[in-house]
C-alpha cells in the first residue's frame, strides 16, 4: 500500500496520481487538519494519516476523514466517510460527517490542496 505524504500546498499531479495508483485505484483517503488546514493523503487506513497530522502537531478534535475520487466532478470527489469521523462529543455519531459547515471547511482544502475532482 502507498505512502502517506503531509501536504500544506498543492500536491503536484504525478505524486498525486502514484498515490492512487499504488493504492486503491479509484480513490484515496486521506485526512485534514481543518485548522491548520493541511492534509495527510494515502495509505490504507485514515488512522494512519490521522497520526501522522497528530505527530505533526494537530488536535484530535481538528482532523477529519475523508475518500478523493479523481474523475469524479466536483459534486462527487469527496466521500465525508472514515471511522475517525464516529465522535459523539463532537455531535458526529456516524462514519459520516454530518455537519455542513464543517463538510464545506473540508472541501474548501480539499479543492485548495488536493484538486476538484479533475480525471488523472
Amino acid at each position: 500500500m502507498s505512502d502517506i505524504k503531509l501536504i500544506d500546498a498543492k500536491i503536484n499531479r504525478d505524486e498525486f496520481k502514484r498515490l492512487v495508483d499504488e493504492g486503491f485505484k479509484d480513490m484515496v483517503k486521506f485526512t485534514v487538519d481543518v485548522k491548520q488546514r493541511r492534509i495527510a493523503i494515502g495509505g490504507e487506513l485514515h488512522a494512519d494519516g490521522e497520526q501522522l497530522l497528530l505527530e505533526n502537531g494537530s488536535e484530535q478534535k481538528d482532523i477529519w476523514g475523508a475518500n478523493y475520487y479523481p474523475g469524479k466532478g466536483e459534486d462527487n470527489c469527496i466521500e465525508y466517510t472514515s471511522l475517525i469521523n464516529i465522535r459523539p462529543s463532537q455531535g458526529n455519531n456516524s462514519m459520516e460527517i454530518a455537519n455542513e459547515d464543517l463538510r464545506k471547511k473540508i472541501k474548501e482544502i480539499t479543492f485548495a490542496l488536493i484538486g476538484r475532482g479533475e480525471s488523472l
